[in-house]
């Protein structure tokens, strides 16, 4: 009987083990598959939002890459506005207007600007101190005057040195005129207003100033080459306020008269052309023009050309050199005008001599832009780069120096000026 007993208690203590071993592995699974699926959504939650931080972020760089755009587009927009040839009564409100649009720009944005005139360097190249420059539009001119008028450069180490260096031998020999200032180029005009401030007077407000102040005597004394557009367009401005001043004379540009062959040369042509040889040869530490022949060194003096009848000028100056005996030595221009002055044209030339160096340098009163860039610049079709990559010469240099520097030519403007006085 008792057997039978222990026996019962045995059963149902296996029995309720086995029950109770049974719900455990039904509560683990259940909280197993629970914590799965917990993970499971939050690892889908934590993917969504990796892809909406990405979404807002490409969007966020979408729009700023806009916005920078925008910026620079405004600024390219107020500089293709002041790049014009013509003064409105907007134009000082408009240099500001873009230099204070440039100045709010990042660096990155300033890299942005881009257009049919507008690029970064408008604003950002440094070229020298503006404020060593005297643009000489100060009243209190006094009877006598004299307007020395340029084509004007925006490089303003070059201002000082090349038109600031003539205006100053002019006054320094004339000590009872008040010698002043006028550019005919208003893009280049409004090109220093905008980044440096400083302003310029153009050949009407200087005529104005002129008037203002009571001036009876002008004498007007052109830094241009030669008898060219610009030449005749600010002699007509000129000829308009004649009736105002007591007296008005034009001096000779450099170059004197332009002549009507190519073979015809006169004085100023054969001081020019000794002056800037003579600079070329003593900076390129050659002893004289024939040693650097002997070197099958050559010299090309670039000008800027001209469809202008004028431009038999540059032909004229061939001449004078070949008068001169300077056997090494060519005359090109920027624009290929006369057509034998182009870049090619010079190459050639000067390969077919025999010469295997070339020194290059501006035939230009200032060393602005055309001579930094056109000339001496590291793109492919700069003047020194199209003679290098010509595989015909083993070297190829460049002189960035204006004829305004050179005391010769400063005192050939003094002549001019002297006979203009003398004239009746």
């Amino acid at each position: 009987m008792r057997k039978k007993v222990l026996t019962a208690v045995l059963a149902t203590a296996m029995t309720a083990a086995l029950l109770a071993g049974c719900g455990k592995k039904e509560e683990t699974t259940a909280t197993t598959a629970a914590t799965t699926t917990e993970a499971a959504t939050e690892a889908k939650e934590t993917e969504a939002e990796k892809t909406t931080e990405a979404t807002e972020e490409e969007t966020t760089t979408e729009d700023q890459a806009a916005a920078d755009k925008a910026a620079a587009d405004e600024v390219v927009a107020l500089i293709d506005a002041i790049y014009v040839q013509e003064w409105t009564p907007d134009t000082d409100a408009q240099c500001a207007a873009a230099k204070q649009a440039w100045d709010a720009l990042t660096d990155e944005q300033k890299e942005l600007v881009e257009g049919e005139e507008a690029d970064p360097d408008y604003f950002g190249r440094d070229t020298g101190d503006a404020s060593k420059d005297d643009p000489r539009n100060a009243d209190d001119i006094g009877e006598n005057e004299i307007l020395v008028v340029s084509f004007g450069t925006s490089f303003n180490d070059s201002r000082v040195e090349d038109i600031g260096g003539i205006e100053k031998a002019i006054e320094e020999s004339n000590p009872d005129w008040s010698v002043r200032r006028a550019f005919t180029a208003q893009i280049i005009i409004n090109h220093v207003q905008a980044r440096d401030g400083e302003k310029i007077d153009n050949v009407e407000q200087a005529l104005e100033r002129a008037v203002a102040n009571g001036v009876k005597n002008l004498v007007v004394q052109p830094t241009h080459l030669m008898h060219g557009a610009e030449y005749d367009e600010f002699k007509e401005a000129v000829d308009k306020y004649a009736d105002k001043f007591e007296s008005v004379k034009i001096s000779e540009p450099l170059l004197g008269e332009v002549g009507a062959t190519g073979e015809e040369i006169n004085s100023d042509k054969e001081a020019v052309a000794k002056a800037v040889t003579d600079e070329a040869v003593k900076e390129s530490e050659y002893d004289s023009l024939d040693a650097a022949k002997e070197d099958g060194a050559a010299f090309v003096f670039m000008g800027h050309g001209t469809s202008h009848t004028a431009k038999v000028t540059y032909t004229q100056m061939q001449s004078q050199m070949k008068a001169l005996g300077y056997e090494n030595v060519w005359i090109g221009t920027v624009e290929g005008e006369p057509e034998e002055t182009s870049c090619e044209n010079i190459i050639d030339a000067v390969a077919e001599a025999g010469y295997t160096k070339v020194i290059l340098r501006p035939l230009m009163v200032v060393a602005g832009d055309h001579a930094n860039n056109d000339m001496a610049g590291e793109d492919e079709d700069s003047w020194q780069s199209m003679f290098f990559n010509s595989g015909k010469f083993t070297s190829v240099s460049s002189q960035i120096s204006g004829l305004g520097r050179i005391d010769a030519v400063k005192e050939l403007y003094v002549q001019h000026v002297k006979a203009a006085m003398e004239a009746e």
